[in-house]
């Protein structure tokens, strides 16, 4: 069996506006090669990070965000982060220069990547597309542009009472044991571990499961996995009691994800 090297890409930090910028709005795009992990860095502008297939993620301190085809990411100018995407990802990015626009939001926030966005972001792509007709695709662009109120993140708890646990659920979604089990396993009161999630991931011990499981689904999805082996692989005993979580963590049902979307 070969095995794929990871590429790891090294990116400066650099702050909002350090770099004056000749556009307005630029797109990228790449189908990733292999598996590839961007160093911790920042941009002199904004960024709009989405994909045309696939999963990827973005890590701002102990915040993990997944990037899918239907839910993208506002990363604001100067903010430090990291991302990782799996080999076969066609990741797309729209940047937005410094001082062109006022942020959409001065904190990462998710944004809904609408056919009608994509559409105006594609027709930016158009090199043949005159200074007249990019200004007002831009300012199209400028106008539908709204934070999410739904959005695929997650909270890591930092504590070393919580990183086995962590680690273990982030490694296989589909972990059975309760917060009992796991307080039994550490010696500890199921209170302590429900006080301790609380306090580093604002949220229940279930409902951060929840989380994990969401994300990971969301990857599955997005490379073609059926729904009924995506609730095995996370840990539902059935496609609907799945369905069921799935929208209750994402406001949205997992055919949203399905590829192609």
């Amino acid at each position: 069996m070969t095995v794929t090297e990871r590429e790891t890409r090294t990116l400066p930090a650099l702050a909002a506006g350090a770099v004056d910028l000749p556009f307005v709005i630029l797109g990228w795009r790449e189908v990733i090669g292999r598996d590839t992990t961007w160093n911790e860095h920042s941009h002199p502008f904004h960024e709009l990070l989405w994909n045309e297939r696939g999963a990827s993620t973005a890590v701002v301190g102990e915040r993990v965000w997944t990037i899918t085809p239907t839910l993208g990411m506002w990363m604001p100018a100067g903010v430090l982060h990291s991302g990782s995407a799996i080999a076969g990802t066609w990741c797309r990015a729209n940047f937005f220069g410094f001082g062109t626009m006022t942020s959409l939001s001065d904190t990462p926030v998710a944004v809904e990547i609408t056919p009608l966005l994509r559409l105006l972001l594609e027709r930016l792509a158009d090199s043949s597309l005159s200074d007249s007709s990019r200004a007002v695709t831009e300012a199209m662009v400028l106008d539908v542009l709204a934070p999410s109120p739904r959005e695929l993140l997650l909270h890591m708890p930092t504590s070393d009472l919580l990183r086995p646990i962590a680690d273990a659920v982030r490694e296989n979604p589909g972990d059975p044991r309760t917060l009992t089990d796991w307080a039994r396993h550490l010696g500890v009161s199921p209170r302590t571990l429900t006080r301790a999630f609380n306090a580093e991931t604002g949220t229940s011990f279930a409902r951060w499961v929840a989380a994990v499981r969401a994300q990971h689904a969301v990857a599955l999805l997005t490379r073609g996995w059926d729904v009924d082996g995506v609730a095995e692989q996370v840990g539902y005993r059935s496609a609907s009691a799945f369905g069921a979580a799935f929208r209750r963590t994402t406001g949205l049902t997992p055919g949203a994800f399905r590829y192609p979307s």
